[in-house]
């Protein structure tokens, strides 16, 4: 057998009898690991490693927070492995949207005036105003207040799967609110 695969088996069985010593080392050995991993993968992805750490803490709290799903039975590598990478790909795609919005803005767009940011959030309310009601609460939670999925979730009594699939139903009827869907002279779609 692996002998991190033993050790670190043993620290989370350890951890359910409450040693939480050993469980301690445990997640210090996992960030050291994941800070190597987690900087040579946004290198090659082609993002910027200054967010290593907030992706391997992201990492440790999807550990900790699902420690009682792994099975003592099983090898706790491949566990790992699947919260690891969901993690990471979460926060990937997170960083490379913040990297695409980011690139279309000049200076002028930055230095707005008072009054063209508060007409924006005018105009952001009216449009969220627009969605179901519990679209418009994971919308505020999410994009306008900056709460995590678990916060939102927390907050609005929702398991995170229906917080995403919420917010990714809002999202799509903001885009089409914007970019109504072409019609021929009949008002049937093309």
């Amino acid at each position: 057998m692996d002998p991190l695969e033993d050790r670190w088996a043993a620290a989370m069985r350890a951890e359910r009898r409450g040693d939480a010593a050993a469980y301690q080392r445990f997640l210090a050995e996992a960030a050291a690991l994941f800070r190597r991993v987690v900087h040579n993968r946004l290198g090659r992805f082609g993002l910027g490693t200054a967010e290593t750490e907030d992706i391997v803490q992201e990492i440790l709290i999807g550990l900790h927070t699902k420690r009682h799903t792994w099975d003592p039975s099983r090898p706790v590598m491949p566990w790992l492995h699947g919260i690891a990478r969901y993690k990471f790909l979460d926060a990937a795609r997170k960083l490379r949207r913040e990297a695409l919005s980011g690139a279309d803005l000049t200076i002028d767009d930055l230095a707005a005036p008072e009054e063209e940011r508060e007409r924006a959030l005018v105009d952001l309310d009216r449009h969220i105003a627009q969605l179901p009601a519990g679209q418009q609460g994971v919308v505020r939670a999410l994009a306008v207040e900056g709460l995590s999925p678990q916060a939102t979730a927390q907050r609005l009594n929702l398991s995170e799967g229906s917080v995403r699939v919420l917010f990714h139903r809002a999202l799509k009827a903001l885009w089409n609110a914007a970019d109504p869907p072409a019609r021929d002279e009949g008002g049937r779609k093309p």
